[in-house]
């Protein structure tokens, strides 16, 4: 049954002010914080391991946690409205569950696990990638201890993507070369990390719940359970390309340009990843969402204008995941994860 601010105990406030998030300086996390902040509605807590060096914003709240130790998460946790779970893929697998088990006894009513993907309802995509298995067990889990999630849908991270090497979008920046898959113009949603980051904060800054059953605004109540869809852009790899050569001021002749099929990269990196080699993973995965019969396109479901998203030049955007490039070379985990 749907709840109402007007049925509420003396006292509630219909807003989400405090705001906990695993992954504060990470890849997507920073852009989340820095977003969540820049509204003013909202009190950021970070909860970091203790040795961890990650320099957070003026602002953001620090809360050391040993992994090891729940008690410590607990801790951290009580009284937080939002937990939100952001973690590097090279992640031990069982930190999520200590987590949202943490969370549960903290008492906090709503999680964001990590995710960060695709859509949530291509069961078969989910399946081919992997990720989609993992991901529903860790929304289930959220579940069974009597909290909700509100899931994030955005493609790929445009700038990150582009900056994280050849098994990617194709592009190898140093040696200037390019692998097209199939014959690049199969089109997938994409997403920037700065437009994951508004998403996210534009969902926590709605009214909790609807003032009444008269009420039909837009609430974080009617996210729940739910994945929240953005997109930046929606391009072929071609498209990337020829942003690329504007912004680089290069031309074809000046690439070294290969083919490849998606099936084949698809079948070469799983087998990777099956021999144990993850640095297969990426080049399965990017490959399997540019198939042209089934791509990993959530455009049709965007709720930009529902969230009031802005335009983002494709440009501006491809400039910034070049200038990514040197930092997540420097981050061995991130390149072969």
């Amino acid at each position: 049954m749907p709840k109402y601010a007007n049925s509420q105990p003396v006292g509630f406030k219909n807003a989400i002010e405090r705001v906990a998030i695993v992954g504060a300086g990470g890849t997507v996390g920073s852009h989340i914080t820095a977003a969540l902040l820049a509204t003013g509605k909202h009190k950021v807590k970070a909860l970091t391991r203790k040795d961890s060096s990650n320099k957070l914003p003026e602002g953001v709240l620090v809360a050391p946690i040993d992994y090891d130790d729940e008690a410590t998460i607990v801790a951290a946790l009580k009284g937080q409205q939002f937990f939100i779970i952001t973690m590097a893929p090279t992640a031990p697998r069982e930190t999520h569950s200590k987590l949202v088990q943490a969370a549960a006894k903290a008492g906090v009513p709503y999680v964001m696990p990590n995710g960060y993907g695709g859509d949530i309802d291509n069961i078969k995509l989910g399946e081919e990638t992997l990720l989609g298995p993992v991901a529903k067990a860790n929304r289930d889990e959220i579940e069974r201890l009597n909290m909700q999630w509100i899931t994030v849908c955005c493609g790929f991270w445009y700038d990150y993507s582009l900056a994280g090497g050849e098994a990617r979008f194709g592009f190898d920046f140093d040696r200037r070369s390019l692998t097209i898959y199939d014959d690049g113009n199969t089109k997938n949603s994409v997403s920037t990390l700065s437009q994951v980051g508004r998403g996210v904060a534009k969902v926590l800054s709605l009214k909790e719940l609807p003032d009444d059953e008269n009420d039909k605004s837009l609430t974080l109540f009617g996210f729940l359970g739910k994945g929240v869809y953005i997109k930046s852009f929606v391009v072929r790899q071609n498209d990337i390309f020829e942003s690329v050569k504007r912004v680089t001021g290069t031309t074809d002749v000046d690439w070294a340009i290969t083919h490849e099929t998606t099936k084949k990269r698809y079948e070469d990196g799983l087998a990777q990843v099956k021999s144990a080699n993850m640095a297969g993973f990426s080049k399965m995965l990017y490959a399997r969402a540019f198939y042209p019969d089934d791509p990993n396109d959530i455009s049709a479901k965007a709720q930009n204008k529902l969230l009031c998203l802005p335009n983002e030049s494709l440009d501006e955007s491809t400039k910034a995941g070049i200038d990514m490039v040197k930092a997540l070379q420097h981050r061995v985990d991130r390149m072969a994860a």
